[in-house]
């Protein structure tokens, strides 16, 4: 994997939820200027549109500001969305993760940290910082085409090619 950032792009953005779009925007035209298929972008909007609700719900009484940051790489990109508002202790939202009880009625599902389980089941890593605030660290690996990479990030040869 390549761990030279190709761009960086970061925005300060309102924490209301008019600005949630402005977010999933952005992530969509990065994410498709990178050769992101359509699948994955859809993922990685929703992800965005739920980590910035969750700034907008729970980060500030009134006011404040949430942070985009986008890192593009060669093979990935990393998408960061923070806030300075109040943190949380992760291991409590841990114990409330977990798969969803396909018996139990949909009323019965509890709305807190369905968000934080659906951007882990999105995207392929997900990594967060309470310690300054809440910083929802979101990755996705690009695959090109649909075709299985092989150890170096290059395609790997098909049937006809071997």
């Amino acid at each position: 994997m390549d761990k030279e950032v190709l761009d960086h792009v970061e925005m300060k953005i309102p924490a209301r939820a008019e600005y949630v779009g402005v977010a999933r925007l952005t992530i969509s035209g990065i994410a498709s200027r990178s050769g992101y298929s359509y699948d994955d972008i859809e993922d990685l909007k929703i992800a965005v549109a739920e980590a910035c609700t969750n700034v907008v719900d729970h980060a500030y009484d009134e006011g404040g500001y949430m942070g985009l940051f986008c890192d593009l790489y060669k093979d990935k990109i990393e998408i960061v969305v923070s806030d300075r508002g109040q943190s949380f202790h992760l291991e409590d939202i841990k114990k409330g993760l977990g798969p969803i009880d396909s018996a139990k009625p949909i009323e019965d599902l509890r709305e807190g940290g369905l968000g934080l389980f659906l951007i882990d089941s999105l995207m392929d890593k997900v990594e967060i910082n309470g310690e300054t605030g809440v910083a929802i660290v979101m990755t996705k690996f690009l695959q090109r085409d649909g075709r299985e990479q092989d150890a170096n990030g290059f395609p790997a040869p098909t049937n006809a090619q071997k």
